[in-house]
């Protein structure tokens, strides 16, 4: 069965206002649906820059540039669509509903544990008192945390532990229905027993969503992806099937970088 592409990254270049010189520079890269794509590389290497590029998160900060394509797949009418020439902010909203993002730290807003999950939902419009509350009890269990909270749905959510907080910023994500999830480091603040939780979740939702993970952690990708892209100073070096990059890469830099002679 051929892979389906979800979105396609083609020499992709992003520079930051404050910048002299773009931060990525001829990026091409597939994202197919249903899998996991992991982004490795040392700091500073781009990593977060192209994830939030792919829903346009850096456009809430004015003067940085984009150029090349990001191109999202249409599922109504099958084709596909340059985010980057959306200019209305209704269609960037729209965009950041099909393309979620979890963020390295937890970010719960400071509301109920219900609220946080319904405010998207309200966002996009939804007025049907019990529509919203199946969305939300559907999201908290497809999130791996409704048993944790089913009695305390009016608490604020400040009061979960960090682990919890994350389960919960992906229970407001998934409620969308989103196309695609970012993961921006979504364990790196999080202890080992959290992590394994997140790891796991993850793992479930290729399932229903596409995912696309920055992290740090070379085990979680080998663990956790599909594919691995490994970049170095804002290119892409390597890209293949997740066993052939670390196993057999092609790049004597992804050799260094996995086998730890830097990074």
């Amino acid at each position: 069965m051929a892979k389906e592409m979800v979105m396609e990254i083609k020499d992709f270049y992003f520079k930051y206002a404050s910048a002299s010189e773009p931060s990525l520079k001829g990026i091409n890269l597939p994202v197919y649906k249903n899998k996991i794509t992991a982004m490795i590389g040392p700091s500073g290497c781009g990593k977060s820059t192209l994830l939030r590029s792919l829903n346009r998160i850096h456009d809430l900060y004015p003067g940085n540039e984009y150029k090349g394509e990001v191109n999202l797949l249409n599922e109504k009418s099958e084709e596909f669509e340059n985010i980057l020439k959306l200019k209305k902010e209704n269609e960037l909203i729209a965009l950041r509903q099909k393309v979620g993002m979890i963020f390295q730290k937890p970010t719960p807003f400071p509301m109920s544990i219900f609220d946080n999950v319904a405010y998207g939902l309200k966002l996009a419009g939804m007025k049907n008192k019990s529509e919203i509350e199946e969305k939300v009890v559907n999201a908290l269990k497809g999130s791996a945390i409704w048993k944790e909270v089913k009695d305390r749905l009016n608490q604020s959510a400040m009061g979960l532990s960090g682990g919890q907080q994350q389960r919960l910023c992906i229970a407001r994500a998934v409620a969308l229905k989103p196309e695609i999830l970012l993961f921006d480091e979504p364990t790196s603040a999080l202890d080992p027993i959290s992590t394994g939780a997140i790891e796991e979740l993850v793992s479930e939702l290729k399932k229903d969503v596409t995912v696309v993970i920055v992290t740090h952690n070379m085990q979680q990708a080998s663990r956790l992806s599909d594919y691995t892209a490994f970049m170095y100073i804002g290119e892409l070096i390597e890209y293949d099937k997740t066993s052939k990059i670390f196993l057999e890469p092609k790049e004597k830099l992804t050799e260094d970088y996995i086998t730890g002679r830097f990074g």
